[in-house]
């Protein structure tokens, strides 16, 4: 059992990977993970693994994302692995040993077996999913503003987003919705910015056609402003992962 955990950190998209003390592929960085007990479901096993190697609790969603087997892709002989998805919030910092460290997707240093293909499997998942699905409520906090959810977006989907369509596409779908709350003044003063939330904090497919596009493609596609979401009708389809 593997795990891929990702946050949204300093602006990027990262991964929580730790260094192999041991051969084979001593040195490289490796996916948190281990075997699967006599009595363990593979979600359980997930768990149970993050929760005991790198002291990581605070996961806001975890999903099975898929299994590798080839013969090849372990030194030692033939293992089937299964990896799952993990999702930790932005306001979260979990404690982590001195081994384990957080990578930037984009940037990953040298990684063992085949976990860098991995973490790229689950970054377009976790793409995908932004599209149709409220998962983003997996990446922020418990409150925060457009602008906040604006960087959290274009950090995991790689491209820029437009706050203001971003605004618009996930309140018309019912996915985020205004608290009473605003955030504190800044320095620059004028008007606090409203504070939202995500109406459900549990994975819902919101809109199974929609994919949020980058912004030289929304501009071939429609006339829109950069970085918008893609509704049905306002640029080609793309189904769920």
């Amino acid at each position: 059992m593997l795990a891929v955990v990702l946050q949204v950190r300093q602006g990027s998209l990262h991964a929580l990977l730790w260094r192999r003390g041991a051969p084979p592929f001593e040195g490289r960085w490796a996916l948190p993970g281990g075997p699967l007990g006599p009595d363990d479901r593979l979600g359980t096993s997930a768990g149970r693994h993050l929760a005991s190697k790198v002291d990581l609790t605070d996961l806001a969603h975890l999903e099975q994302l898929e299994t590798r087997s080839d013969p090849a892709r372990d030194p030692r002989g033939r293992v089937l692995a299964t990896a799952y998805l993990a999702v930790v919030p932005t306001d979260v910092e979990p404690r982590i040993p001195g081994d384990t460290a957080w990578h930037p997707v984009a940037g990953l240093p040298p990684t063992a077996f085949d976990h860098g293909s991995i973490v790229e499997s689950a970054r377009e998942r976790l793409r995908a999913k932004l599209s149709y699905t409220n998962i983003g409520f997996a990446l922020a906090p418990e409150t925060f503003t457009i602008a906040q959810l604006r960087d959290i977006y274009a950090a995991s989907l790689g491209h820029p987003v437009s706050a203001t369509n971003l605004q618009r596409i996930l309140t018309r779908r019912g996915v985020i919705e205004p608290t009473t709350a605003a955030a504190r003044p800044t320095s620059l003063g004028g008007r606090p910015a409203t504070l939202y939330r995500f109406a459900a904090r549990t994975l819902v497919v919101t809109n199974p056609f929609a994919a949020f596009r980058p912004p030289a493609t929304r501009r071939r596609v429609a006339a829109a402003d950069p970085g918008t979401a893609a509704d049905p009708g306002a640029a080609a389809s793309t189904g769920p992962r």
